[in-house]
Parts: C-alpha cells; sequence; structure tokens
C-alpha cells in the first residue's frame, strides 16, 4: 500500500493519537493533573483536525460549492465541541463538558473513523480491506 497523499497523512498524524487518548481519557481518573493534560492535547489534536478535514474533498455524495460532502458536518460539529467542551471544563461544568466529550468522541472519532474505514475507495478502507 502507497502512503497517503499529503492531505491524508496530515490528518492521519493528528487523529489517530487522538482516537488513543480519547479512549484513555474516557477510561482515566476525572479531573486528575494526568486527565487534564492529555485532555489539553485531544483537544488541541482534535481541534486542529477539525479544521484540516475541511481542505480534505469530499470523495463521494453530494458536494457543496465542488469540495464540501456530508462528512464535513462532522468536522463542523468537532469544530464545535472543542470549544464548548474546553469552556465547560473551564467553569466546572461536569455535566456540560462530560456532554461535549462524548459528542466529540462519538461524531469526530467513532463515525468519522467508521466512514474512513468503511468507505470503498477511501484510503483506510484500502489499506485494511485491499483493492
Amino acid at each position: 500500500m502507497a502512503f497517503p497523499p499529503p492531505l491524508v497523512a496530515i490528518h492521519l498524524a493528528t487523529i489517530v493519537p487522538a482516537a488513543m487518548i480519547g479512549a484513555y481519557l474516557f477510561l482515566s481518573k476525572k479531573g486528575s493533573a494526568r486527565h487534564r493534560k492529555m485532555g489539553r492535547i485531544y483537544m488541541i489534536l482534535m481541534g486542529f483536525t477539525a479544521v484540516w478535514t475541511l481542505l480534505l474533498p469530499a470523495e463521494f455524495g453530494p458536494r457543496l460549492f465542488g469540495h464540501f460532502g456530508m462528512l464535513h458536518l462532522l468536522s463542523v460539529l468537532t469544530a464545535w465541541t472543542v470549544p464548548t467542551a474546553w469552556r465547560a471544563a473551564q467553569r466546572g461544568d461536569i455535566k456540560g463538558h462530560r456532554s461535549a466529550m462524548i459528542q466529540l468522541y462519538v461524531g469526530g472519532v467513532l463515525i468519522a473513523g467508521s466512514f474512513a474505514v468503511l468507505g470503498q475507495g477511501r484510503y483506510l478502507n484500502l489499506l485494511f480491506f485491499g483493492e
């Protein structure tokens, strides 16, 4: 399998560690210094990923302006959820922070990742399942 295109490679370089850190954060002791530190790294990676994925063109389905597809809605959700979760944590709104973080991981990592792995012709689909 060939190395992914540069835009995809950069996206993978941010989302793969974010997915692993996010899973760790769900299992870690909430509020600990380590949780907060890893949470900051996770938020930075997810924020960068949200913006970066807007540069990736849609590969299938209807397009807006010849570029944006339905999957870009998850990028917008991620771009909105990262600062929402951050502000909730800063305010001490644990319930709001938890809710935003679950939305972020489910939408930005699990759902978007499922499309990336299962989407015919997409790099991860080819990597995992071959041509």
